[in-house]
């Protein structure tokens, strides 16, 4: 299997009609105790332990230099604690708060989502890790917390224009997470990739603990390294508007450091809700993307 046949591969796991159906499934099942949305999830993964995960061309990052870590050890979830990263190759390392704004379709949802990370190590595995802390999305969700969770913004824009503008602008009902953004790629360039944060760091994923419980709850993307492999770029100068907002995690003295797009679609299998699959390096990564047999997967939405 090559990267051209996993990509198809996953595609074709995404059925739009069952996506459909599993929104309008949402909308009832929401009404049920958190508890019992759990056991449902819980159940349906016993049967489907991956779903299909594209994320669409122009996914977005914001890197946020965070000058003291000690104001975000508190977020940290049991066994991680905050590290240094460089986000392209040759940079220099640093801590970072990141907001990722992107356009996804899995065999679940669709839509727009942002989502607020913190870099971190997890002291067990010693993987350089992404502690998710927050998100906002204008479709349906899963987290420990709210279970199946109703859109949280309305009228979202996640779009980019013919003059090579990526646009953001997602708000929720209540105006306490927000995160606008514009910039231009047009003078972006592709460079290499910190393979550590962004090879790694996706194979080791834990929500933070305001994000879900229990505190680790971990997952990880399988993939072809080669997506994580290089990106855009963005210089600062060419961010013409950003604002980020979320009362969640509150106000770390962060200033925006880097900004880096993706101006290719990246296929993936997600854990579903409470599993994790553990890669202990890329080239173990690797021998599990190879080995995947799309004819037997099983997607949650079936």
């Amino acid at each position: 299997m090559n990267v051209l046949d996993y990509s198809k591969g996953v595609e074709k796991l995404v059925d739009p009609m069952m996506v459909g159906k599993t929104h309008y499934m949402q909308t009832k099942l929401s009404k049920l105790p958190v508890f019992l949305q759990r056991k449902i999830v819980m159940s349906a993964t016993k049967k489907a332990d991956k779903m299909p995960f594209v994320v669409e061309p122009y996914c977005t990052f914001l890197f946020y230099r965070i000058p003291d870590p000690k104001k975000v050890e508190k977020f940290m979830p049991e066994g991680f604690k905050p590290a240094k990263s460089a986000v392209f190759e040759g940079d220099e390392e640093k801590y970072y708060g990141i907001v990722s704004m992107f356009r996804i379709h899995t065999s679940v949802f669709w839509g727009a989502r942002a989502e607020y990370y913190l870099v971190a190590k997890n002291t067990k595995t010693g993987l350089l890790s992404w502690v998710m802390m927050d998100y906002i999305s204008d479709t349906i969700s899963y987290d420990e917390v709210n279970g199946l969770k109703s859109p949280d913004c309305k009228a979202a824009v996640m779009t980019t224009t013919c003059e090579g503008d990526f646009v953001c602008e997602m708000r929720d009902d209540d105006g306490t997470k927000k995160v606008e953004c514009t910039a231009n790629l047009m003078k972006s360039k592709m460079r290499l990739l910190n393979e550590k944060l962004w090879i790694e760091g996706n194979t080791s994923i834990a929500y933070g603990r305001l994000a879900g419980e229990p505190d680790g709850d971990l997952f990880s993307l399988t993939f072809y390294p080669e997506e994580m492999k290089q990106a855009l770029d963005i210089p600062l100068k060419n961010v013409a508007h950003f604002h980020v907002a979320s009362s969640r995690t509150g106000k770390f003295g962060a200033v925006l450091d880097k900004v880096v797009s993706f101006p290719f679609a990246q296929h993936m299998l997600s854990d579903s809700p409470g599993i994790h699959t553990h890669y202990s390096s890329e080239a173990e990564l690797r021998k599990a993307v190879e080995a995947v047999n799309f004819k037997k997967i099983k997607t949650l939405a079936k």
